[in-house]
């Protein structure tokens, strides 16, 4: 039987849809049985490299593909792509297959390419005048061709365009213009100063086996992780199937960067926290580490959640993407995957207490019985409760959004049920600072919405958190059984405290018992926590950091960036957290930033420029989004697009109908990604929101400050394409500081 391994090739063009099933026909039977007489696999007379070979898909149409065998005479086929006869042909007779002697990392170079040339391996000049001779960028910061060709493994030619390169955008330009992938992402890194020993590092660098001949060094190639990222093997053929189908040789079901791998397949002696930009693959990489783990273990029982149900759903039909053949339990405590939201996680522990008894008393007090009523948003009863109860709290802190803070992350991250314990406990990380008056105060009100609660035969959801979590390690305790072995966790960023003490409840601490995905940049929910403080240990280097970005250009990229500068945000660990290093292979145009004259002008532009999208460019509609800060100003700008003609709607719950422009809250956003996207109302008024500012005590102001500017920032960097942001009146002051020499304005 042969073994079959597909190159993504960014230039490789797809599969004319007329053959993708002759193409998996054929593949189907070159795995089975390459001699068979119908596939004409035939090697090429004349041919650059001994090793290609072409087959005949139909009699129009042949594979391209290098035959390395092993040393037992096992064939494996490394395939190029489909073209008609005289153009595979071509292709074949100068393709070349090799391993880099410098890094080890297998290398299929095709010099001819559906008729048109690969750049050639020469320096390209960045217009420079005269005889002077100009210092590049890399080469002004003390880089040498020697250390690129012989340290890195580039070619001389294309180490001399890389120093040559007279600043940052030009280096992504020559990134840009790379079709083997090891090579662009070294230059990306190399372009946000990375070192020769870092990149090396990072990309798995190492000489091949000199002891090893020709074809074993190849196939000794294939298994190195920067040879992953274009080369994979397909073991099975349903996945050559949705491969060949999807017509995406580039997809992140198949291919790997180094460094997304690595934390996909290490082992941790505990928790392992994940973080990175927005669009660096950190839900990829926690999709494929539960299939690894189901993979190694099938018994083992896996929980992947994240922070609601929505963005749950969606790793629910990634991972059957990636995987359609994985075993998806239907509750927690069955062998296979769980995938659920964290509070419908924790309703459905709580659903199977052992002794409820046990854990209401816990967290409400000795005298509270188990009830099972109705579960409600965690703020829900606080009004009531501030009014109907005699206190003599501040009122800047008898605000519903101050006190639901305080009893979730103090009291019910805490489990106190009573004054005194709460007169006692520590309330590290709340901005506002009580006295033992003011502790009472809130003390008494929350004394009257927890028996508001109890009347009305209710619980929220942080409550049902907090439940489900004591429950479960009284389970533990009692029996020393758990419910999960591993747990892993995405967008973990705006979780609060009873949602890690439940993560903290479901499995055992020991390997690879959680793994934390976050980007502290995108927290725009709740206040932060650092984890140590809830029984959970990430010191001691059990974390890492993704810095490239796959889905925004790096046009888009920088301007989402920017609206970050200014402001210092910190990690689940209380680190600081930086977006030093964050890169981009993508490159497209500068987002445009468009000042209108009024909220009608702003209206009509954003629907002309929708116009142009679908008219002009073909874009389908699914594939553009609307983004406004708030449900209001979404509602107003989907009538006003119907009224002009365009096909738009409201993007809340429910999944958008084909052939309609969603448009939804910067909330909404969130896990979400689109070709173009257009940021509506971005002018003063709007953003930063007054209401989400100012109604919180003083104390807490920058952190709202904070999310506001992680709001916009996700919203920016839902983008793949285009972006366009549009405003009337004055400019947001987050926009005004963003809004770089990329950027450019237009008046209307």
């Amino acid at each position: 039987m042969a073994n079959l391994v597909l190159q993504n090739d960014k230039s490789m063009p797809k599969i004319d849809g007329s053959i993708k099933d002759k193409v998996c026909e054929f593949f189907d039977k070159l795995r089975a049985d390459d001699t068979a007489p119908g596939l004409h696999i035939e090697p090429l007379r004349g041919a650059v490299d001994a090793r290609i070979r072409t087959g005949r898909v139909d009699l129009n149409y042949r594979a391209v593909m290098f035959r390395v065998d092993d040393r037992f005479g096992e064939p494996t086929y490394i395939y190029l792509g489909t073209w008609k006869h005289d153009v595979a042909n071509r292709i074949a007779e100068n393709a070349t297959l090799r391993v880099n002697p410098i890094n080890g990392v297998l290398e299929g170079i095709v010099s001819l390419l559906d008729g048109r040339p690969n750049k050639p391996d020469v320096p390209r000049q960045f217009g420079r005048s005269g005889a002077q001779p100009v210092i590049g960028y890399l080469a002004n910061a003390g880089y040498t061709l020697y250390e690129l060709t012989e340290r890195l493994g580039l070619g001389v030619g294309l180490a001399a365009e890389v120093l040559d390169a007279p600043d940052q955008d030009a280096l992504f330009a020559v990134a840009q213009s790379i079709d083997l992938a090891w090579q662009q992402n070294a230059i990306l890194e190399l372009a946000v100063g990375r070192s020769i020993d870092d990149i090396r590092e990072l990309l798995g660098f190492a000489e091949p086996q000199a002891a090893l001949d020709d074809n074993e060094q190849i196939l000794t190639a294939l298994a190195h992780p920067a040879s992953r990222m274009q080369f994979t093997f397909v073991d099975d053929n349903d996945e050559l199937r949705r491969v060949i189908e999807g017509g995406d040789f580039s997809a992140w079901r198949t291919f790997l960067h180094p460094s997304q791998r690595r934390f996909v397949e290490q082992d941790h002696r505990g928790t392992f926290r994940l973080s990175g930009g927005a669009g660096t693959g950190k839900t990829i990489v926690a999709l494929h580490r539960a299939r690894h783990l189901a993979r190694r273990d099938p018994d083992a029982r896996i929980v992947l959640t994240t922070f609601n149900k929505t963005l749950a759903q969606g790793l629910r039909d990634s991972l059957l993407a990636l995987d359609p053949a994985i075993t998806l339990a239907e509750k927690p405590g069955e062998r296979g995957i769980y995938v659920t939201g964290i509070d419908r996680l924790a309703a459905a522990c709580l659903r199977t207490a052992t002794d409820p008894g046990h854990a209401f008393r816990t967290v409400f007090g000795d005298d509270t019985p188990p009830r099972r009523g109705q579960t409600v948003g965690p703020e829900v009863g606080w009004a009531e409760a501030i009014s109907s109860a005699e206190h003599n709290l501040d009122l800047r802190l008898a605000q519903p959004a101050f006190l639901t803070t305080e009893y979730v992350n103090v009291v019910l991250g805490n489990l106190v049920s009573t004054q005194a314990e709460y007169l006692k406990v520590p309330r590290a990380g709340r901005g506002v600072r009580l006295g033992r008056s003011q502790r009472i105060a809130v003390w008494q009100l929350i004394t009257q919405f927890r028996r508001l609660g109890r009347m009305a035969d209710r619980l929220n959801f942080p409550e049902v958190l907090a439940l489900a979590a004591v429950d479960l390690r009284q389970r533990a305790e009692s029996t020393g059984e758990y419910i999960a072995d591993h747990v892993i966790v995405d967008e973990a960023q705006d979780l609060h405290a009873t949602h890690w003490t439940l993560l903290r409840a479901l499995a055992a601490e020991g390997p690879n018992d959680l793994f934390i995905a976050e980007d502290s940049h995108q927290r725009i929910y709740g206040q932060p926590v650092v984890l140590s403080r809830l029984g959970i240990n990430i010191r001691g280097g059990r974390s890492g950091k993704l810095t490239h970005n796959y889905r925004t250009t790096a046009q888009n990229l920088h301007f989402a960036v920017n609206i970050l500068e200014g402001t210092n945000y910190h990690d689940l660990e209380d680190g600081e957290e930086s977006t030093v290093g964050y890169t981009s292979a993508r490159w497209g145009p500068d987002p445009s930033l468009v000042r209108c004259e009024s909220p009608l002008d702003e209206l009509q532009a954003i629907a002309d420029q929708l116009t142009t999208w679908i008219t002009q460019d073909g874009i389908s509609p699914g594939d553009i989004a609307v983004l406004a800060r708030g449900a209001r100003d979404r509602d107003v700008t989907v009538r006003s697009l119907r009224e002009r003609g365009v096909p738009a709607e409201v993007l809340d719950d429910s999944i958008p109908e084909a052939g309609q422009v969603p448009v939804l809250t910067m909330h909404r956003s969130k896990g979400l990604e689109f070709r173009c996207v257009v940021l509506a109302g971005i002018d003063k008024e709007h953003v930063p929101s007054r209401p989400s500012v100012h109604n919180v005590p003083a104390e807490e102001r920058e952190e709202a400050e904070r999310r506001e500017r992680s709001l916009l920032y996700v919203a920016a960097s839902r983008a793949r394409d285009q972006l366009v942001v549009t405003w009337s009146g004055q400019v947001s002051e987050l926009l005004a500081e963003s809004s770089g020499p990329r950027s450019r304005s237009t008046e209307r």
